[in-house]
């Protein structure tokens, strides 16, 4: 198996990837913040304590339950992750997904259908529900009255993603995948206010399979041997890397414009860029392999856009002078622009976003698709194999 495992070989260096460090971007008045952080952790341990102790009790379901999460705020790629493994069991298991609906306007759980948009489910399963009209899509911010509210609706469930669901332990998944970014290593940063971490790295020691997201394509072997001996892996814990691969562009307004990239390259059009997720960095790449004129406008992650939002990012498209010109945007950020249906046809015309995708390094997505399909093969609703513990394969 090409899947790290266990205790691998050992090389003496630290881990960092791209020598992160994140006090290097501190500013004096942000050590203010230090004080909270711990404050944060004592908060943060006392809460994980009580789940290992069984003072605050995990409920386990007779159903394979699958949590994506990460430990860090921000970007690790959590969505185009959940969208892999919703193709890869799709066509053998009726797949359902469960999301907290990040910044919805609804309240408990909330069954997506083919009319709900961001405002009703939230930005990302209205992404994926679009994606993939037949399967289930559900949010509520209990996650266990969700699961047993998605069982009651539909008898034939074979599996339930649970989306950015690491620090949600009231629910014990029988697979937890942990995604940490390649360009952000976690034992390099601090727990929140201070840092971006949601909980002490320590916490990757519940997770069965390690996902080291937007590693670079031609991550050398030593690279890769550096990362495993500093994550520390256990016997029962897998380790893979992935990359984000950008599919092409296509329109944000269905049967408006043209996403034909051969046909943008030729105009060598200006960019008017607009993203609203934590972490922009592939979205510029690809913009630049489009032009080398480009404008940039960065909202906060997940924003939800208002009229004035539009009229500024309007405006800004009307300065570039050049007649040849686009608006490049996110998968994520386009499903909360679709709202505005009635901009003009022109500017409509000119809006694009880029799909994403993962692909595993190393020739490992025949190891890591083995894995999980056989988690959930073994672990059928109400099989006599489930029996409250979950059989997570070799």
């Amino acid at each position: 198996m090409s899947a790290e495992k266990g205790s691998a070989a050992r090389v003496e260096a630290s881990f960092s990837f791209l020598n992160f460090n994140p006090l290097t971007k501190k500013s004096i008045l942000s050590y203010f913040l230090l004080p909270f952080s711990w404050i944060y952790w004592i908060i943060v341990f006392l809460r994980n304590k009580s789940f290992d102790l069984g003072i605050l009790r995990e409920e386990t379901f007779a159903i394979p339950v699958i949590s994506i999460g990460n430990i860090s705020v921000g970007g690790t790629g959590k969505t185009p992750h959940t969208e892999y493994l919703v193709n890869l069991l799709k066509n053998e298991f009726k797949v359902a997904v469960l999301s907290r609906g990040y910044k919805r306007k609804t309240k408990g759980f909330f069954l997506a259908d083919e009319f709900s948009d961001a405002e009703t489910i939230g930005d990302e399963p209205c992404q994926i529900k679009r994606k993939f009209p037949d399967i289930i899509v559900a949010v509520d911010e209990n996650r266990r009255n969700g699961i047993r509210k998605i069982l009651e609706y539909s008898k034939d469930v074979g599996v339930i993603l649970l989306d950015d669901a690491f620090q949600h332990r009231y629910v014990k998944p029988g697979l937890s995948i942990l995604l940490i970014d390649y360009n952000r290593p976690i034992l390099d940063d601090y727990l929140l206010p201070f840092g971006h971490l949601r909980e002490p790295s320590s916490g990757r020691k519940r997770a069965n399979m390690i996902l080291i997201t937007k590693s670079p394509e031609t991550l050398k072997p030593i690279d890769r041997r550096i990362v495993v001996k500093d994550l520390k892996l256990n016997n029962l814990q897998y380790l893979y890397f992935t990359t984000v691969k950008q599919s092409g562009i296509l329109p944000v307004f269905e049967g408006i414009g043209t996403g034909d990239v051969s046909n943008l390259q030729a105009l060598n059009p200006c960019v008017l860029l607009v993203s609203g997720i934590a972490n922009p960095r592939n979205l510029k790449q690809f913009a630049s392999e489009l032009s080398t004129e480009i404008t940039e406008m960065h909202f906060p992650d997940h924003h939800e856009f208002t009229d004035k939002d539009i009229s500024e990012i309007r405006s800004e498209f009307e300065k570039i002078p050049n007649s040849e010109k686009i608006l490049i945007t996110t998968e994520k950020d386009a499903v909360r622009l679709q709202k505005f249906s009635d901009l003009p046809a022109d500017f409509k015309a000119s809006m694009f976003y880029i799909p994403i995708t993962i692909e595993f390094l190393n020739n490992d997505a025949e190891n890591f698709n083995i894995q999980i399909l056989n988690y959930v093969r073994n672990n059928k609703r109400n099989s006599i194999l489930h029996s409250g513990k979950d059989q997570i394969p070799a």
